[in-house]
């Protein structure tokens, strides 16, 4: 089966990478939930994030979603793991596929959308400037620090539970007083 990675290298394509470059200050960035709650990031503050951005209809991000709620339910209070859609069409369409998603994958943690401009802008990403290819993948600190950030196709995601786990184990074992060095970020 082919993974992400060489079906962009067969294809010609390359993911546009965002200029989001860590590490740095994650902003505030709000995912409304389907029962019309507004879910602040700040309000996780304290604990490792796990943000995906995803789009509902993408095997990939479900695959990402389910490793995610794999590792919520082994490793429990180490990290808050959370979805926010983008779907492409329109918010109305996330909304919509949004509680069936979570659904199919059994997810236990919160998931809901954004609408595509803020993700974007908050991804630091121009949808202009060409395809942005899912999931994207970021990693705060305790201290509301984006540390890593991994955009669809990028290497860590031949071995994305493994590599999820470790980042979360590093992460969350530090303490919360640390400042992370300069290059403790990784972009690929």
């Amino acid at each position: 089966m082919l993974n992400r990675r060489d079906f962009l290298a067969l294809s010609g394509a390359s993911p546009l990478l965002a200029q989001l470059k860590p590490p740095k200050p994650a902003p505030e960035l709000t995912i409304i939930l389907n029962s019309g709650e507004h879910l602040l990031l700040s309000r996780f503050r304290g604990k490792v994030v796990v943000l995906e951005f995803l789009l509902t209809t993408c095997p990939h991000c479900a695959t990402c979603s389910a490793i995610m709620q794999k590792l919520y339910d082994e490793l429990g209070d180490k990290f808050q793991p959370l979805g926010t859609a983008i779907n492409p069409n329109s918010m109305t369409e996330a909304r919509m596929l949004v509680p069936a998603y979570i659904n199919q994958l059994g997810l236990k943690f919160p998931v809901g959308y954004t609408p595509r401009e803020q993700a974007y802008a908050w991804l630091e990403a121009q949808s202009s400037s060409g395809p942005i290819y899912f999931p994207q993948v970021v990693f705060i600190d305790k201290k509301g620090i984006i540390r890593h950030y991994f955009p669809g196709g990028d290497e860590f995601f031949r071995n994305e539970e493994a590599n999820m786990r470790r980042l979360i184990l590093e992460l969350s074992a530090e303490n919360s007083t640390r400042i992370p060095a300069k290059s403790g970020g990784k972009k690929s």
